[in-house]
């Protein structure tokens, strides 16, 4: 049963999750809710980590949450059910691009989908900073951390062992 739970649960992450992996973070957010899979400050553990491994961002998630409530199994179940939506999209689409893709209506419902992609991802931004920024020091940090990025544009590497040095050395 957890299986088809699984696989029906991401299916519906892949289907409605338009703008790449970060657009799950929502949706993973509401399954801390609905299920005792995993807790909010584990799926933030799984954000760093689905970060920080090779991969499609969505993907790493996906696998590491259903590896979490079912085992090798479930992260594979998982896996598989938020990978099918995009699959079946991606032919329908390939079929029907060179027909409509001057459709004005279409264009509009494409232009329409982008900002709700941007509002999912700052709406997950918000959870994780209310869940991670606790205090004003670690305030503080992110702060500085952001300013570095946007003004300093180097590597997400360099900034995420900086992050790593920063917080041994200060003892985060």
């Amino acid at each position: 049963m957890i299986f088809y739970v699984l696989f029906s649960e991401f299916f519906k992450i892949g289907l409605f999750a338009v703008g790449g992996g970060l657009v799950t973070i929502p949706f993973l957010f509401d399954l801390t809710r609905k299920f005792d899979w995993f807790t909010a400050h584990e799926l933030m553990d799984m954000i760093a980590v689905s970060q920080s491994t090779p991969g499609p961002v969505g993907i790493n998630m996906a696998t590491y949450a259903g590896f979490k409530a079912a085992g090798v199994c479930g992260g594979i179940v998982a896996t598989t059910g938020l990978v099918v939506p995009s699959i079946i999209i991606v032919i329908l689409v390939a079929k029907l691009l060179k027909q409509y893709s001057e459709n004005r209506f279409v264009c509009e419902i494409m232009t329409a989908i982008r900002p709700a992609g941007i509002a999912l991802i700052l709406q997950a931004g918000m959870e994780l900073c209310k869940l991670s920024v606790t205090n004003f020091r670690e305030a503080f940090y992110a702060l500085v951390f952001f300013v570095l990025i946007y003004f300093y544009k180097k590597s997400p590497i360099f900034y995420i062992v900086l992050s790593a040095v920063f917080g041994a050395v200060l003892g985060l």
